[in-house]
This record gives C-alpha cells, sequence and structure tokens, in this order.
C-alpha cells in the first residue's frame, strides 16, 4: 500500500472514473442490444461512425488513434466488416502497405438504419437532462482523455 494519501480532488476523481466505467460497460450493452437487430455489436458500429466521420477514406491505424483503440483491435473488427460486405480495403497512394478502410453501400445503409434507432432512444435518455450539464460532463471527459494521452505519450517516450 501506497504512503501517499489521496486528494480530496484526485478521490472524487477516482469515484468518476469508477462510475465512468460501470457506465462504459452498461453503455457497450445497451448499443449491442440496439444494433443486434441489424448485425452489429456497438464496436462494429462505432467503427463504422468513425469512418463516416471521416472526411475521407482512412487506414486502419488512424481510425484506432482517433477512437483512442488498439490498432490490432480495430483490424479483427475492421476484417470482420470486410467479410460482412460493410467496408473494403483500397489501395492507399500514400503507403503501400496501409490499406484505406472504404464504406460501402451497404456499410453506409447500415450505419443509417443504426441511426434510425439510435435517435429516439438517445432521445429518451436525454429527456430530463440540462445541455449544462452535459456539456461539462463532456468538457471534463475530454480533459481527462487528453491528459491520460499525454501520459500515453511519456509512457512510450521513457
Amino acid at each position: 500500500m501506497s504512503d501517499i494519501e489521496q486528494t480530496a480532488v484526485a478521490e472524487a476523481l477516482t469515484d468518476f472514473i469508477l462510475t465512468m466505467f460501470r457506465t462504459n460497460n452498461l453503455t457497450l450493452a445497451w448499443g449491442d442490444r440496439l444494433v443486434a437487430p441489424l448485425g452489429l455489436t456497438s464496436a462494429r458500429w462505432q467503427i463504422l461512425g468513425a469512418i463516416v466521420a471521416t472526411e475521407r477514406p482512412q487506414p486502419v491505424a488512424w481510425l484506432a488513434r482517433d477512437l483512442g483503440a488498439s490498432r490490432q483491435n480495430i483490424q479483427r473488427i475492421v476484417k470482420d466488416l470486410v467479410k460482412e460486405g460493410l467496408v473494403v480495403l483500397a489501395a492507399n497512394p500514400h503507403h503501400r502497405r496501409a490499406q484505406l478502410v472504404v464504406l460501402t453501400d451497404k456499410g453506409r445503409q447500415t450505419f443509417n438504419a443504426a441511426i434510425r434507432l439510435y435517435n429516439p432512444r438517445i432521445n429518451e435518455l436525454s429527456d430530463g437532462l440540462s445541455i449544462e450539464d452535459i456539456q461539462t460532463a463532456h468538457l471534463l471527459m475530454s480533459e481527462l482523455r487528453r491528459r491520460l494521452e499525454g501520459e500515453e505519450n511519456v509512457e512510450e517516450q521513457g
């Protein structure tokens, strides 16, 4: 056990992180149930969303970076999406080995169907919450992510 005591702010952040872990697990399960009729999981849906959000096709490593996930895990899921016909891999003019992940028409239709299922459910889930509270939580999560990404970079350099 450490001799260093947590500050009050560190203790509050620990409680927040533990709640975030539980909420993340519940969110993934909720997403899995929501998109299961479309043959998707939360992970597959998340990757389709990341592809839709980009201005142009990206390689797996860039999608992984944007999602804060490991390249290997995203590569595995992309292979599954290729098998399902939701994405294809295309030649990358900038890098011979890092193919670009491109959404197919079937992939776009599936993603759009997921959003049609999502919108009424997120409207229900958000009912009674204030925009200000959500924005404050978002700011906190964004700052925590920024700091953790900084820690990750320090560890890689060390």
